[in-house]
């Protein structure tokens, strides 16, 4: 039975691969639940510096930081700079087609306007898939592990924050994939700078209550530059963090998916094969039968 043991082996192949994928499928359920836990706790400090950074640049109107600088109207961006977060890993599903998808439409839009672009990427996914497609790619950063470190990004962020504040890239967006629920993650692609005065604004008509003023130590404008690096130093990290809860939750459902796949393919591949081998029998026997009745004959 040839073909019998070749069903066999492509029984045994989906067994092998289904306990991988099963043991991947739960290795991610405890990192997803882990990944959520920082994203969570990460929110209500990006927050809170949202609402003191929305204050400060209310109380001294007289000082406009180079990162909430405007495009004069009529002239629109020249240089594009692109943050883009991705995984180090794949198995996740779709997760990292669908970000890298919205990118290249966002770059593609800017390049028909006239704008060029740069990028930064966070991520061994997405640094590979710019270098395939041509794009220039000023830094990067990848294997981050499981536990995003803020001292790991502020190095290649910070290429893109000065060449922002040199004038050298007139806008900068944030690309991440944003936790929403364990099965749905949502591709954002956001304008991190230069700041929105109005964003701001509305923030701090939300959450402040009083008016505040500050004495600057040593000057306004070293206070507020700091604080807002600091700002977006924060909105890039709390993309991370959701970017990798989303990784974790999408692994998880594309490994289950996986693995209830595998588990129909073995019960179909058993099934041909007990028909397989009833055929075989059957033959057998008649085979038999004939040759005791040519023989009695």
């Amino acid at each position: 039975m040839a073909v019998g043991k070749e069903i066999r082996g492509k029984i045994k192949s989906f067994e092998n691969t289904k306990k991988i994928t099963k043991a991947m499928e739960m290795v991610s359920a405890s990192k997803m639940r882990k990944a959520q836990d920082r994203m969570r706790a990460a929110r209500p400090y990006a927050d809170k510096i949202r609402n003191i950074t929305a204050n400060l640049s209310q109380a001294n109107p007289e000082y406009k930081s180079p990162y909430m600088r405007k495009v004069l109207a009529g002239q629109g961006a020249k240089v594009s700079g692109f943050i883009v977060v991705t995984t180090d890993k794949g198995l996740c599903g779709g997760l990292n087609t669908n970000v890298l998808r919205a990118v290249t439409n966002k770059m593609r839009d800017l390049q028909t306007a006239g704008s060029s672009a740069q990028a930064v990427a966070i991520g061994n996914k997405g640094f590979g898939f710019l270098n395939r497609v041509g794009a220039k790619v000023v830094s990067h950063v990848t294997q981050l592990g499981d536990q995003p470190q803020l001292e790991k990004l502020i190095g290649p962020v910070k290429v893109m924050l000065d060449a922002f504040v040199e004038g050298k890239v007139d806008a900068v967006y944030l690309c991440y994939t944003k936790f929403i629920n364990t099965m749905k993650q949502e591709p954002m692609v956001e304008q991190l700078l230069p700041l929105s005065a109005e964003r701001l604004q509305q923030t701090a008509a939300e959450k402040a209550q009083y008016g505040w003023d500050y004495i600057y130590e040593p000057d306004a404008p070293s206070v507020i530059d700091e604080l807002l690096t600091r700002y977006v130093e924060a909105l890039v990290y709390q993309a991370v963090a959701e970017n990798m809860a989303s990784e974790q939750s999408a692994r998880m459902v594309a490994m289950k998916a996986a693995t209830d796949n595998a588990g129909n393919l073995i019960a179909e591949l058993k099934l041909v094969y007990n028909k397989t081998r009833q055929a075989a029998i059957t033959k057998e026997l008649s085979e038999i039968v004939g040759g005791a009745a040519a023989i009695s004959g």
